[in-house]
């Protein structure tokens, strides 16, 4: 599965071979230096992710006295001094407060997002330099297209057709139209071993879609619980019609509601492909869904083998990573039950309603952390399962 900080390429290093009476030329010197600057790169990509260190705040300015009339309008953002990192570890040092005009402008058409963005820029890329000592520096600039993987974003404004005046936030959690919006700002930090991905497994069941925006706030959890691991920004939604090619960016598949599971020969192949290949389908039965329980338990009696308790499997990892479990979470006051066969993982207890937010805030914050936790540890398992078994590929050149 691609992650969404890929490790750097696989391949050696070329060192210059030094060796007495070696005639150093400015061409061996460079391959020297960027010799250096590729190994401390690719370590900086191999355990970390990029993003901003300090600084690089954005504040709303008036327009500076030396601009022309035709620019003093009220599109002048100040980005402050700060240091940044890149996708391949370069450093982006803006020194000093730099003045920007937003120049986007839309004549008749729907709000669009402008992102504010900087980048890092080689001297060796630019101009030929003729002094002795040559000074790396950076790009900004703003794009209409979401930040290609070297930018790192400083903000983001939602911005409206028409002469529209750029401002602060009235607050900053929930910025509007043509204000700064820095929500989205990445800070650099360790790296995480793998990004979890969930879909959604549709079907004509009326209660198949009840739990997806309590999907989306466990994968929002999983950073903060266990950093090691991070959620997709969003839930995918798959049917297995639509084949092994579809499911396969996904680490599990999530299906609920009370209506039996029936799959024609075609869709039980794809769901045979994926399990072997790595994948979890989890099915959170709703509260006597005996329809939806009977058909998982003959499914898995087909294409594995019974199903088995949890609760007799002592050190499954669903009970021991990362979080142990000695007793399984409760679910409107009633304890869940999880079986497992393969790839197949049944709960009853419909445990996706206590991931999210309750409307009603009847749930209590030990139940709703309970409950996440276990679900990271479910998402754990998925991730660790395919991982485990997609090592012992043939091709192990990189992971899906």
């Amino acid at each position: 599965m691609t992650h969404p900080y890929p490790t750097p390429p696989i391949q050696p290093f070329n060192r210059l071979n030094v060796s007495d009476g070696l005639l150093i030329t400015a061409e061996r010197w460079k391959r020297a230096q960027d010799y250096h600057r590729q190994r401390q790169n690719i370590h900086y990509q191999s355990v970390n992710q990029p993003g901003i260190v300090c600084g690089l705040g954005v504040s709303v300015i008036p327009a500076p006295a030396h601009q022309q009339a035709r620019d003093r309008d009220e599109r002048w953002v100040q980005v402050q001094p700060g240091i940044a990192i890149d996708l391949e570890g370069n450093l982006i040092i803006v020194p000093k407060p730099f003045d920007y005009h937003i120049d986007t402008e839309l004549k008749e058409s729907e709000p669009i997002t402008v992102y504010l963005v900087v980048s890092y820029r080689d001297p060796d890329h630019l101009q030929p330099q003729t002094s002795e000592m040559v000074q790396e520096t950076y790009r900004l600039e703003e794009t209409t297209s979401p930040p290609r993987s070297l930018d790192v974003e400083l903000c983001r404004i939602l911005l409206q057709a028409g002469t529209v005046a750029i401002r602060a936030p009235e607050d900053v959690f929930f910025p509007g139209y043509n204000q700064l919006d820095l929500r989205h700002r990445m800070q650099a930090q360790a790296r995480p071993q793998a990004l979890v991905r969930v879909a959604q497994l549709n079907r004509t069941d009326p209660d198949a879609t009840r739990n997806f925006f309590h999907l989306q706030a466990l994968l929002q959890s999983v950073e903060t619980l266990y950093p090691v691991l991070k959620g997709a920004e969003e839930v995918g939604q798959v049917g297995l019609s639509d084949g092994i090619a579809a499911l396969q960016p996904y680490d599990l598949l999530y299906l609920t509601g009370r209506q039996k599971l029936a799959l024609n020969s075609a869709e039980l192949a794809t769901l045979k492909d994926y399990l072997e290949l790595g994948g979890i389908l989890l099915v959170d039965c709703l509260p006597n869904a005996t329809k939806l329980s009977e058909s998982i338990q003959a499914l898995a009696q087909k294409i594995a083998q019974p199903m088995q308790s949890l609760a007799t499997m002592r050190h499954h990892p669903i009970r021991t990573r990362p979080f142990l479990f000695s007793a399984l979470p409760l679910v409107h006051q009633q304890p869940i039950q999880v079986s497992i066969s393969g790839g197949i993982v049944m709960i009853q207890g419909d445990i996706a309603s206590a991931w999210g937010l309750d409307d009603n805030m009847n749930t209590s914050r030990i139940v709703l952390r309970t409950a996440q936790e276990f679900g990271v540890n479910l998402l754990h398992y998925a991730w660790r399962r395919r991982q485990l078994i997609g090592l012992q590929q043939q091709d192990v050149s990189g992971q899906w």
